[in-house]
C-alpha cells in the first residue's frame, strides 16, 4: 500500500485568497489516492509541527505538494515550511549533507539527499492563463514552461533526494476559471502518476 503525504501551500488572506480551491485539489487528490487503497496524510503550512512532519516525510513513499502560485513562487509561510521543516532534516532525516566533499568542494552539489526511494509531485494553481507561461511571444515568461517556473522549488525537493513526478497546474483560475475541468484533470494526472 502506498503512502502519500499532501502538503497544503496555501497562505491565508482574508478576502483575497482563503484557501478554498486548494482545500479542493486536496480532496480531489485525497478521494482519487484513497480510492486506489492508498493512505493519505495532510499537513499545512499555516499550522505544523516540525518534528511531526519529519516523521511524515520519513512515513510517506510520495509527497505532493499543492500550492498557489503566489507573485510566481510561494507564498512566504509555504517557503518558510521548506526552511523550517528541511532543515531540521539536515544531517540524517533527509539528508546527510549538500554532496560534496571537502576534497572536491565543486562536485555534485545537492546529492546529499537521504529520500531517494521517494517521489514528489508539484500541483500549482495561477491567475495566469497556460498561454502566457508556454508561448515564447508572451511578454513575461518568454515560453518558458511550468517546470522552469517552478525550478527553485523542484530543487528544493531534489536537494533532499526525491524523485520528480509530472507538475500539474490549474491555469486562469480568477478571471476565466473551469475549475470543474481542472479538478477532473488533475484527479486523473494524480491517478495516473501515483
Amino acid at each position: 500500500m502506498k503512502k502519500i503525504l499532501i502538503i497544503n501551500g496555501h497562505q491565508f488572506y482574508p478576502v483575497v485568497a482563503e484557501g478554498k480551491l486548494t482545500r479542493s485539489f486536496i480532496e480531489t487528490a485525497t478521494q482519487t489516492l484513497e480510492g486506489k487503497g492508498y493512505q493519505v496524510k495532510t499537513s499545512e503550512v499555516e499550522n505544523y509541527d516540525v518534528a511531526d512532519e519529519l516523521e511524515k516525510f520519513q512515513w510517506a513513499d510520495a509527497v505532493i505538494f499543492q500550492f498557489p502560485s503566489n507573485w510566481m513562487g510561494l507564498a512566504w509561510k509555504a517557503k518558510r515550511y521548506i526552511d523550517d521543516v528541511f532543515n531540521a532534516g539536515r544531517g540524517g532525516v533527509l539528508c546527510v549533507s549538500d554532496g560534496r566533499s571537502r576534497s572536491n568542494p565543486d562536485a555534485q552539489y545537492g546529492t546529499g539527499g537521504l529520500m531517494g526511494d521517494k517521489q514528489y509531485m508539484l500541483s500549482a494553481t495561477f491567475n495566469m492563463p497556460k498561454a502566457s507561461l508556454d508561448d515564447p511571444n508572451q511578454y513575461l515568461f518568454e515560453g518558458k514552461g511550468l517546470d522552469d517556473l517552478l525550478l527553485p522549488i523542484h530543487a528544493n525537493f531534489r536537494y533532499i533526494g526525491m524523485q520528480k513526478l509530472p507538475s500539474f497546474a490549474s491555469y486562469d483560475v480568477l478571471k476565466n476559471p473551469d475549475i470543474a475541468q481542472d479538478l477532473q484533470d488533475f484527479a486523473e494526472h494524480v491517478a495516473k502518476h501515483i
